[in-house]
């Protein structure tokens, strides 16, 4: 059974080895730098309000001393990604999905499809038969332990290329035609940013990179020059934008498409003990996987259920690896209402909000929603009566003139959020 067959196929440990520690280390270091930053105040105990993921509002941030502690775990744990072996590098694994999942679903607001690849490559280490150590020829892993990681960077890499097929990127070279001119001091390069032809070529280089770049990295002969332009696009985009560690962690994480042997070896099957599919525990790990790389596949596509635009409604934008692809800002002002007196006052949005949530609120639905409902608590514990919040959102994308966002006669405590169309979004015209 071709199946079975290939999962009892194995191959050199070697990249995987490289690939975790590359992973391990980037991660140890940019949870210090985060630490280092203030972040840890800035994100999760300064602000009065946290954003809520959907489904885990339930999650809110602990004393500072616990999340100091829980940092300090977590650039350790990251370190046993790196180069523990059997025991040891379970708790690791298992440690830094867990932190890193966990100061990520803190605050929405501080969403990244970069946090979100973070977690997603934890969880998968989480699943695989304990690796042998590093760096030591001759040792052997499963074969689909490898082809797991490529395929899970596969559709990070060609789903944000298929994400750039779209009018403003190729045709008009939005948002790039906005974002390059501002970096014309770059010492060097900086002249070519003001070029006219210049966005066009990034927006169809990085169109024609991302959906490509997996399959030249794994063709032997391409290979090296590919990985020379995984060098090469990272860094350039690390300068270009503030993106922190995601750089690094791709360029590190590009390496599993490596063997590292000169020649091609032959590898006995595995024993049928050692595929990692052998009991329960390791079906239902199958069963796991099957279904993961079917919500991989799947979930990014759910936004085609939404009517409108979706640069513009957002539904269906997270977790579907779609990364810079447009220039986005609002400004909202909320009112609210007493119901029986009907007296109506502006909302103050930074007596609430520090300036990163302020800016990511003002131009998410989901976002307004939650705020809208924060709002409404807080005036009826201040002695509004049932009081009723609406909001004016004015938006502009990709630089167009900036319209309203949502309908500013809703009452927005009657609505709920979910995965249903939000009917309150107003239809965009371009």
């Amino acid at each position: 059974m071709p199946l079975r067959r290939y999962f009892q196929q194995n191959t050199s440990a070697y990249p995987l080895g490289v690939f975790r520690f590359a992973f391990g280390v980037v991660m140890a270091f940019g949870t210090l730098r985060f630490v280092y930053l203030g972040w840890i105040e800035d994100h999760y105990v300064n602000p009065v309000f946290h954003f809520k993921y959907w489904g885990f509002a339930w999650i809110s941030p602990f004393s500072v001393e616990v999340l100091y502690l829980l940092h300090f775990i977590m650039a350790a744990a990251a370190l046993g990604v790196a180069l523990a072996t059997g025991w040891l590098y379970r708790l690791s694994a298992v440690l830094l999905f867990l932190i890193f999942t966990y100061t990520e679903l803190i605050d929405l607001t501080y969403y990244l499809n970069h946090y979100y690849f973070v977690s997603v490559i934890s969880l998968l280490l989480c699943l695989i038969p304990a690796p042998p150590p590093p760096f030591k020829k001759e040792q052997q892993v499963p074969r689909w332990v490898i082809d797991m990681f490529k395929l899970q960077i596969s559709i990070v890499y060609v789903y944000a290329g298929l994400a750039k097929i779209n009018y403003d990127w190729l045709v008009l070279a939005l948002p790039l035609k906005i974002w390059l001119p501002a970096h014309d001091q770059m010492p060097l390069i900086g002249a070519m940013f003001t070029w006219k032809i210049t966005p066009y070529l990034f927006s169809w280089f990085g169109m024609l990179y991302d959906c490509t770049i997996p399959f030249w990295l794994m063709w032997r002969r391409t290979r090296p020059l590919a990985y020379l332009a995984v060098i090469v696009f990272h860094v350039l985009v690390g300068l270009l934008f503030q993106i922190g560690i995601f750089p690094l962690v791709m360029i590190g994480a590009t390496l599993i498409f490596f063997d590292f042997e000169y020649t091609k070896k032959h590898y006995p099957s595995l024993p049928r003990t050692l595929t990692g599919f052998q009991g329960l525990l390791s079906q239902l790990r199958l069963a796991f996987l099957v279904l993961f790389f079917l919500f991989q596949l799947l979930f990014p596509w759910r936004y085609v259920l939404y009517k409108g635009d979706i640069f513009w409604t957002e539904e269906g934008y997270r977790y579907a690896w779609r990364v810079m692809l447009m220039e986005k800002a609002g400004t909202a002002t909320f009112y609210v209402k007493d119901t029986k007196t009907g007296r109506e006052g502006v909302v103050d949005n930074s007596e609430f909000l520090n300036p990163h949530q302020e800016k990511q609120m003002a131009m998410q639905p989901d976002m307004i929603l939650q705020f809208a409902h924060f709002l409404a608590k807080h005036y009826a514990q201040e002695g509004v009566h049932a009081p009723q919040v609406r909001a004016e959102v004015y938006v502009t994308l990709n630089a167009r003139p900036s319209r309203l966002l949502i309908d500013p006669n809703v009452d927005l405590t009657k609505e709920r959020d979910g995965f249903a169309p939000k009917k309150w979004i107003l239809h965009y015209e371009d």
